[in-house]
């Protein structure tokens, strides 16, 4: 969608006579907004002076604003409801760019206010004047730059419902500093309606009965589920339709937790590091039923071998995003939450033992394996035993890398908005900031951020934040020493030439950096001490707690699809 630049309206019903900055701050209340991650700056000076009054809204001082956006990304995964981020103008703005493309990538609904020059000093190169509309265009679900106080409020309502509606996204307001300060009325809220904005939600019928009429007549199908189905709290209504039609599942990155990975029908994760299991039932199934998924590259592999034997139906409420990888035979337009259920009533008991065991067989012979070392620390075995202490309850949030994909691969997920992830950028720095918003979304819920030594520094001043907000997330570095992910490419394809990957000279002592903080910092370096650490960081209630695991250097994450490879062309095991 394109810039909507507001201009003026007209006065139908008298409330009450407010400055634009308190029409924000009175209509994030009216949306039902409680939190803002935000940082303070000269154009924003009023919206904060309105805020120091107003007990009704939180405000999380984060220490960059890129941590602001990253923040409000995991809030707003973890909770299903949009993160606010409140940010000044310039450098301000743009320190955001990451984190509005992470969430635009995974379809994660933002709201981001940017504080701007006056209007009649936009385009002069004022100080601290940045074009945030034209930056951030590609990569906002649409944006406002607001030129008239009489639409601030009408603004701020059409931005929440565009984040949260149809397919999810990131949605930037830019406020120039005179209209924070004319006056206009706020009004009592009404119904959005914008023109050209008609999300689909029911499916067609005759396409809902096609695709049934696929599904009855299959023996090998295989649902395919991504992250639309945890954004669009469709995971009941995808585990009822699998359970009941015994159709086995396999999962994107985003998707995990969609169905519960200890179920017999689940395949784990499929795709680059995914499963033996599921990246060949991927390649032998007669029928694929994609859900909410966008057949990115990290799954499809080579996209001329990928489930070639296949008929494709294609469940997505972006119609842009069907056909636009794969071609698919049955595309089905509409919410996941409305479309499984119909398409339930129509499926009748599909006859796929022979496929169930071979799935089985599958699995038997090629299982996730915890790798033995009486040397050093494996990293599976840290997240399948923090797996086994948590319950499999707690939600966890990964950086990028190596700590992403065995935290995917070995925690053993049972529920939706459990694994917050940056997907589809794989943005480093993501998990610590994330991890924050989680925690002050889910304050009910243990918070576990898994990192990696490279990743943790990229946003290492957000410690502070979880300090001074008494927020206790707990911090997992799995520390080898190098930018791993990166390293394990050059180990395998460059000939261990490792240029520029080793990290470990220069990094700084975490436990002193920690506790400087005022967090808790532990180093454990001893398999034994593993449990043991981790149960105690799970009894910390009021503080942050840092965890410096140092683990094997060279250990690298498989099973692995090499780039440009079809999914059945996995390599299994080390070669060290």
């Amino acid at each position: 969608m394109k810039e909507r630049k507001i201009t003026s309206t007209k006065n139908n019903h008298l409330d009450r006579i407010m400055t634009g900055s308190e029409i924000v701050v009175n209509a994030l209340i009216q949306e039902g907004v409680d939190i803002i991650f935000g940082y303070p700056g000269g154009v924003l000076l009023d919206i904060y002076d309105v805020i120091y009054h107003m007990p009704k809204i939180r405000h999380i001082l984060v220490r960059h604003e890129q941590g602001a956006t990253h923040a409000a990304d995991g809030y707003a995964r973890a909770t299903g409801k949009p993160g606010v981020v409140l940010v000044t103008s310039g450098p301000g703005a743009t320190n955001t760019v990451t984190g509005i493309a992470t969430a635009y990538t995974d379809s994660i609904p933002l709201v981001v206010f940017t504080g701007q020059v006056p209007t009649v000093m936009i385009g002069n190169d004022a100080f601290q004047e940045a074009d945030i509309i034209g930056i951030t265009r590609p990569i906002t679900k649409h944006s406002y730059l607001v030129r008239d106080v009489d639409l601030l409020q009408q603004t701020i309502q059409e931005a929440f419902y565009l984040a949260a509606t149809g397919r999810p996204g990131p949605v930037l307001i830019d406020l120039p500093r005179d209209i924070l300060r004319a006056k206009t009325i706020f009004r009592r809220r009404r119904p959005v309606r914008i023109s050209g904005y008609n999300p689909v939600y029911e499916g067609h019928q005759q396409q809902i009965e096609k695709a049934a009429d696929l599904i009855n007549k299959s023996k090998r199908p295989l649902i395919y589920a991504g992250g639309g189905v945890n954004i669009g709290n469709a995971a009941d209504s995808l585990r009822s339709l699998a359970i009941a039609a015994r159709i086995p599942v396999t999962t994107t990155l985003m998707g995990i937790g969609s169905f519960p990975e200890d179920h017999d029908l689940s395949l784990g994760m499929v795709g680059m590091h995914g499963t033996w299991c599921a990246n060949m039932a991927i390649s032998q199934c007669d029928l694929l039923i994609a859900v909410g998924a966008r057949f990115d590259d990290r799954v499809t592999g080579k996209i001329e071998d990928f489930s070639v034997r296949s008929k494709k139906i294609h469940i997505d409420i972006d119609p842009s995003s069907i056909s636009k990888n794969i071609k698919v035979d049955i595309p089905i337009v509409g919410d996941a939450a409305h479309i499984l259920p119909e398409l339930k009533k129509l499926i009748k008991s599909v006859d796929n033992e022979k496929w169930l065991q071979k799935i089985r067989n599958w699995k038997k012979e090629h299982p996730l394996v915890v790798p033995d070392s009486t040397e050093y620390i494996m990293p599976q075995y840290i997240i399948k035993k923090l797996s086994e202490i948590t319950n499999r309850e707690a939600i966890i949030v990964t950086d990028v890398g190596q700590n992403q994909m065995w935290a995917a691969q070995y925690y053993s997920f049972k529920n939706p908005r459990s694994i917050l992830s940056s997907g589809g950028l794989g943005t480093m720095g993501y998990g610590l900031p994330a991890s924050i918003g989680a925690a002050v979304g889910r304050p009910d819920r243990t918070v576990v951020c898994i990192t990696g030594d490279g990743g943790f520094q990229m946003n290492i001043q957000e410690l502070a934040t979880a300090v001074y907000y008494k927020i206790p997330v707990k911090i997992i570095i799995l520390n080898n020493g190098y930018l791993g992910m990166v390293r394990q490419w050059q180990d395998l394809f460059y000939g261990k030439r490792y240029s520029h990957t080793c990290i470990k000279e220069g990094s700084p002592d975490f436990i002193k950096l920690a506790e400087s903080y005022g967090a808790i910092g532990m180093r454990i370096k001893d398999p034994e001490e593993v449990e043991k650490a981790l149960r105690q960081s799970l009894d910390v209630n009021d503080h942050p707690v840092v965890m410096d695991f140092i683990i094997h250097p060279e250990e690298n994450v498989f099973p692995m699809v090499p780039a440009g490879a079809p999914l059945n062309e996995m390599i299994e095991k080390n070669r060290r």
